[in-house]
């Protein structure tokens, strides 16, 4: 059901932008900015909407909303402000093979999964930023785009592929901070009164990539010039995720009371917001003097 309702979704998207760009009889010579732009819109809200609905389907409407349709504020910024980029020069001529790499990633994006849009998303950002002439902007914009696609598909990839040494290292440091032992992804209590397990959703990793993507965002918006530095101002965003999370689960660790009482989805929604703030803070900290400027 969920994927006959994306379907349905991108098809009503294709046909509503074919309508308002191709009536006939109208003149209508788009530029390559807004072939690319468009491409964009398509393939970032076919995937959102995927999440959305798996979301619902998974959780139900109101703890799907509670839970923002389990997507970050900090992906819809970095989808926002791509657009805005590729936008903002409004230049040059649509060739041939522009057209038909977006045609071929339009069938793709049609598709009812939401991995295919944001690979489409991904072949789109590599094409224009290795196999086109483009502004600063443009590349900019395809760059922050390249880097959402870290959190909505690649991290999901890699996090399959060695899922249990991603567990067992978040396992470790919680056990590590409880001062108990630890078997695999499962933790025993601070009052030996049983065992707490790691589950993917509680990992590490998603979070990390979404600090990625906040500085990529902030950065390219502000055209920060990349130093040696920028790295450890990364690597201090992505520390600061795991320093909050495995404080969390080590919290709920403490004991099954404490357990119940934190894994509700009114202490996620915190623990989130306290993760974003950390992660916007961090990344304006290291990028202080660009934001100051455009300020």
């Amino acid at each position: 059901m969920s994927q006959r309702r994306q379907a349905r979704f991108a098809t009503a998207t294709l046909l509503y932008f074919q309508h308002k760009l191709w009536r006939p009889g109208l003149s209508f010579r788009p530029t390559r900015s807004e072939l690319f732009a468009g491409t964009y819109i398509l393939g970032c809200t076919n995937g959102l909407a995927a999440k959305m609905i798996a979301s619902v389907h998974l959780s139900g409407w109101v703890d799907a909303a509670v839970g923002s349709f389990d997507i970050s504020a900090i992906v819809l910024v970095a989808c926002f402000t791509g657009v805005s980029l590729v936008l903002v020069d409004k230049t040059g001529i649509i060739r041939a093979a522009d057209l038909a790499v977006v045609i071929v990633l339009l069938f793709a994006i049609a598709l009812p999964i939401g991995a295919m849009s944001w690979l489409a998303v991904t072949i789109l950002s590599v094409y224009v930023l290795l196999f086109t002439e483009t502004t600063d902007l443009q590349r900019r914009g395809a760059i922050v785009f390249l880097a959402a696609t870290v959190p909505m598909l690649w991290s999901r990839l890699i996090f399959d592929l060695f899922a249990s040494f991603i567990l067992g290292a978040d396992a470790w440091l919680v056990g590590w901070m409880l001062g108990t032992q630890r078997n695999g992804n499962l933790v025993e209590f601070a009052d030996h009164s049983g065992t707490l397990a790691i589950f993917p959703p509680c990992s590490s990793l998603a979070n990390v990539s979404l600090a990625f993507l906040c500085w990529i965002t902030i950065s390219e918006s502000v055209r920060h010039r990349w130093s040696p530095q920028d790295i450890l101002w990364c690597l201090l965003a992505c520390f600061s995720v795991v320093t909050v999370n495995v404080i969390r689960i080590s919290l709920m660790g403490l004991s099954s009371a404490h357990y119940r009482m934190l894994h509700t989805p009114l202490a996620e929604i915190a623990a989130n917001f306290v993760i974003l703030a950390s992660i916007v803070t961090i990344s304006l900290l290291g990028l202080k003097r660009e934001t100051l400027i455009r300020a």
